[in-house]
């Protein structure tokens, strides 16, 4: 069993942010790795246990706010750009002087990480993407009911919009229980092959019991901050060599978000990986890895 150890780290506004070092034995002279968690979800996920042993990186994830053991945003809208500073500030203080990281996001995640790589590339080496939402408006996803109950709420207060979307989702999360949340962040079909790998399943369930832990209040606030509030960042600007990586049978988040990435990030590789759903996070943690190893200094 991986050992991991937790720390947190105060903010300006009051809040505290969870971190999770997934790998506390890491020389201290490790490529740090930063690793942005799927919405649910928590720092305390390792995709591939092995494949990060083998690279000998510094694996560390926060958890996003209201989830976890991170506290939740004032006001009700958890934003990337929020997020990206907490991200940005995690990696602040682990950094040695002039050192740089390697960042990846999986799913909702990914926006997080190319948000760090466009507001202090100073921070970050190279990037990478998995199974990561394009806007909605570029390419639909949230399908047209969830569409319609969010686009009644622009403009409101965030208190109110908070309000509304917790009683829209609220009650459907908090009701899933066990391995139905599986179905929060994998297809059923596409994704059976990867849960039935060797401890695959128990990571997943641990990562998303801990998510969940305190309510859906984290995962309605981020639906709300990225929905609702600009993302806080170009993807122009993003200046870092990025991998996309999508499952070819993903029914969640398929490769033609994969290709609008492509289209509006100045140095993107884009790699579709058949017959893989959206954990594909797990069989493609090494190629990953093998990515982000190519800058830090």
């Amino acid at each position: 069993m991986q050992t991991t150890r937790t720390w947190h780290l105060d903010r300006p506004d009051g809040r505290r942010v969870a971190v999770h070092e997934l790998t506390p034995d890491a020389p201290a002279d490790a490529p740090v790795v930063l690793l942005a968690h799927a919405a649910p979800g928590s720092g305390r996920f390792d995709p591939d246990p092995v494949a990060t042993a083998a690279h000998r990186v510094r694996l560390i994830a926060p958890d996003r706010p209201g989830y976890g053991g991170s506290d939740p945003v004032p006001g009700g809208f958890a934003t990337v750009d929020a997020a990206a500073a907490d991200a940005a500030a995690v990696l602040g203080r682990v950094l040695p002087d002039g050192a740089t990281a390697g960042v990846v996001g999986w799913s909702a995640g990914g926006r997080v990480a190319l948000a760090v790589a466009a507001l202090r590339p100073e921070l970050v080496g190279r990037v990478a993407a998995i199974g990561t939402p394009a806007p909605d408006e570029e390419v639909p996803w949230v399908g047209e009911d969830n569409r319609a109950a969010i686009d009644a709420l622009r403009g409101t207060p965030a208190v109110d919009a908070h309000a509304a979307l917790t009683g829209a989702f609220g009650p459907m999360l908090d009701a899933m229980t066990g391995d139905a949340r599986f179905g929060l962040v994998t297809d059923p079909v596409a994704d059976a092959a990867v849960l039935a790998e060797p401890r695959v399943a128990d990571r997943l369930r641990s990562m998303l019991d801990e998510a969940l832990a305190s309510g859906s209040g984290g995962m309605v606030a981020e639906v709300a901050g990225y929905s609702l509030r600009p993302w806080g960042f170009e993807p122009s600007d993003v200046k870092a060599e990025v991998l996309l990586a999508y499952g070819a049978a993903d029914a969640l988040v398929g490769p033609a978000h994969g290709r609008w990435w492509l289209g509006v990030l100045p140095h993107a590789r884009l790699e579709v990986l058949p017959d893989l759903g959206h954990l594909l996070v797990v069989p493609v943690w090494d190629r990953v890895l093998d990515h982000l190893g190519g800058r830090q200094r």
